[in-house]
């Protein structure tokens, strides 16, 4: 088999090579076998990563077991937990490309044959997923596992978990929690190793690499402690030379029919929010791009049959000792809602199916015919706030709120939101409003699990909604609307929304609208005209002149005509292109050109005896082009769109355009009139 490592260990020319192969221990005999990069993003400060190095030893195990050579590369990997809320979270979603194009440079730098990648945590696996589908080689994924849930005092009531902290810091400030519980919890809340025990991003994304059928059955629910997470690991390892064997690679397994499977199943267990940004990501690099339509037909063809934490009270290991993924992808196959034609790192969708479910237990996962909902977790909703669309984890909202219009409380900043959250001045019936913490606005689109917290905390998540163009860790309940777009730093119209604005968030109707009054309409009229009216005058003015230059009365045209045909002479349907688009640079309008210059150029045709007509066009082109750069204009378009003060840069951005253009008409009106229409209609 021809191998991609030929390329670093095969010949006399790559002597030097294996030299350098040689001084990392590789032997001759190990020098025959497939190269396989073990992809690690272990780190000290992530708590899902502590036990990676344990995982990437398995692997490697299992690699070598099976007639391969492992190398383990690390990468880098940011705690969305600790990062939240300061200027960290920044860095959080950039770390996905970061990590993407680390894998695809050690990859593709030493000519691996074959790849295992180990993540964990948010931004980790999709960014692993993106590099793999670059490089697209045989791949498979095995994650470090959830940790497990914390529990009450006593061991008895609902278990915990990292959002129990953030909720509690707001409990604490609102009174309803004491300083001492909030240690216990600190204390408590995240007991082992492993990605944080609810169906947060993380393990929505580690459960997803299932569905999308590149990870081994049991990669997203088997607890991070457990010793079947390191047979796993093991298995993980073998799989891949198998892989390599059969020849399937990254982009194989992640077909569109592998897409359709994930988001079916991300929507029956009520994945992260941001499952929806990282898949739409990954579809794309797999070209099979898919849109928020394709996810709002999803959510109305898939149930909802998994109701775990922040949704529901039950943390993932819930799912794992009723079977995990397989039994929810057995469900949806039921209903028809799994592509079968999908193959899996364990071979055809059909065999997978055939070989690796059991029944729905009926509790942790709901049977097809009685889901905790007839449609998906997630829902997608637009309106004049999201003409783009708006993301929300419905099933993580309190029935009472699937519909809510209230009061705009605007903030600019999580920061802003957070300390007006904490210091009582959001009451019941408010709508949150959080902008400019969008991809470009933050930048780098922060998540917003404080204010969310902070919100539950003051025990107001059934009487307050919050709308960002930011986006919210997986963790986030309650009605909150995430990934606003367009975004406010792009113009979108969130940017808009004023204190005290009606905003009504429709869940159920897939709607996030604002309700402007007559007084707000009168309002915004009034400021537009007092803008513009200005600039109305001044263009009037200009028409005014242009009428008294053309008239026969003044004999200014006829004066002109002469002159400037004796000027310029043969060239004179160039200039007639410059002149236009002089005219609309003064006037403002193509038609205020066309007036003031009309005459002219019929005068100045008849005593050059050229054609008026084509000479005409090219003053008509060149008043069309004028406008591009027109003083007049730019002022009044920076008024309507609320950019005043921004004048000069849109003219700076615009002339280079204009003055390219502008060369390019005036060899056209030269080629026309003098060369292929000399004598068009005359």
């Amino acid at each position: 088999m021809q191998l991609r490592s030929d390329a670093v260990r095969c010949g006399t020319a790559r002597a030097p090579h294996r030299s350098l192969l040689k001084a990392d221990g590789i032997t001759d005999e190990e020098m025959e076998r497939p190269l396989v990069a073990v992809f690690n993003s272990r780190n000290d400060i992530i708590p899902g990563h502590n036990n990676l190095d344990k995982i990437a030893e398995a692997v490697k195990a299992g690699i070598y077991m099976a007639g391969g050579v492992p190398f383990e590369i690390s990468t880098i990997g940011v705690c969305d937990g600790i990062a939240m809320n300061h200027d960290g979270m920044h860095y959080s979603l950039v770390s996905r490309e970061v990590i993407a194009d680390s894998l695809e440079c050690a990859v593709q730098g030493h000519a691996f044959d074959a790849l295992v990648c180990i993540p964990n945590c948010d931004k980790i696996v999709p960014g692993m997923l993106l590099g793999a589908l670059r490089v697209n080689i045989p791949t498979v994924f095995v994650s470090g596992g959830p940790m497990l849930a914390g529990k009450q005092p006593g061991g008895c009531g609902p278990t915990t978990d990292l959002n129990t902290l953030f909720d509690g810091a707001a409990q604490v400030m609102n009174g309803t929690m004491t300083e001492a519980e909030l240690k216990y919890y600190e204390d408590t809340a995240c007991p082992t190793c492993g990605s944080c025990s609810g169906m947060f991003t993380a393990n929505s994304m580690n459960c997803l690499c299932e569905a999308l059928g590149i990870a081994l059955p049991g990669n997203g629910t088997v607890p991070a402690v457990y010793s079947e997470r390191i047979r796993l690991a093991k298995h993980a390892g073998m799989k891949v030379m198998e892989l390599l064997e059969k020849g399937v690679c990254a982009r194989d397994i992640v077909s569109e029919a592998a897409i359709k499977n994930a988001m079916e199943c991300d929507m029956a267990f009520g994945g992260s929010t941001n499952t929806v940004l990282h898949l739409t990501a990954i579809a794309r690099e797999a070209g099979h791009p898919i849109t928020m339509d394709d996810w709002d037909a999803a959510s109305a063809r898939t149930p909802h049959l998994v109701k775990l934490q922040p949704s529901g009270p039950r943390p993932l290991s819930d799912l794992y000792e009723v079977g995990g993924v397989p039994v929810v992808m057995h469900e949806l196959d039921r209903l028809g809602l799994i592509d079968r034609s999908a193959v899996t790192c364990m071979g055809p969708m059909e065999e997978y199916l055939r070989a690796c479910t059991k029944p729905a237990d009926g509790e942790v996962c709901r049977t097809h015919d009685n889901p905790f909902s007839p449609v998906g977790a997630l829902k997608v909703l637009h309106g004049n706030i999201a003409p783009d669309g708006a993301i929300v984890k419905k099933s993580a909202v309190d029935p009472s709120m699937l519909c809510h219009t209230g009061p705009a409380r605007c903030f600019d900043s999580e920061e802003e939101a957070c300390a007006a959250i904490n210091a009582g001045k959001i009451v019941a019936g408010d709508v949150v409003v959080i902008r400019y913490e969008g991809p470009k606005g933050g930048p780098g689109m922060r998540e917003m699990l404080t204010p969310t917290s902070s919100i539950s905390g003051m025990g107001l998540s059934k009487s307050v909604a919050l709308i960002t163009d930011g986006r919210f860790s997986g963790a986030t309940k309650g009605p909150a609307v995430g990934h606003v777009s367009p975004e406010a730093a792009a113009g979108g119209p969130i940017a808009l929304i004023e204190e005290g604005d009606s905003v009504t968030v429709d869940i159920e109707g897939g709607a996030l609208t604002l309700g402007v009054n007559f007084k707000t309409y009168k309002a915004v009229c009034k400021r537009t005209a007092s803008g513009v009216l200005p600039v109305l005058v001044t263009m009037g003015s200009l028409l005014i002149v242009a009428y008294i230059m053309q008239s026969s009365s003044t004999g200014m045209m006829n004066l002109l005509a002469s002159d400037i045909a004796a000027v310029v002479g043969r060239f004179y349907p160039a200039a007639a292109v410059l002149i236009g688009s002089s005219g609309a640079f003064i006037t403002g309008t193509g038609l205020g050109s066309n007036i003031m210059f009309a005459q002219m150029h019929i005068d100045a045709a008849a005593s050059l005896g050229m054609n008026p007509i084509t000479i005409f066009a090219g003053q008509n082109a060149g008043a069309s082009l004028g406008n591009l750069i027109c003083p007049n204009n730019t002022v009044a378009a920076c008024a309507t769109v609320d950019q005043v003060g921004n004048e000069s840069d849109v003219m700076k951005k615009t002339f280079k355009a204009f003055a390219i253009i502008l060369v390019l008409y005036m060899v056209l009106a030269m080629l026309y009139t003098c060369v292929l229409f000399p004598n068009f209609g005359m």
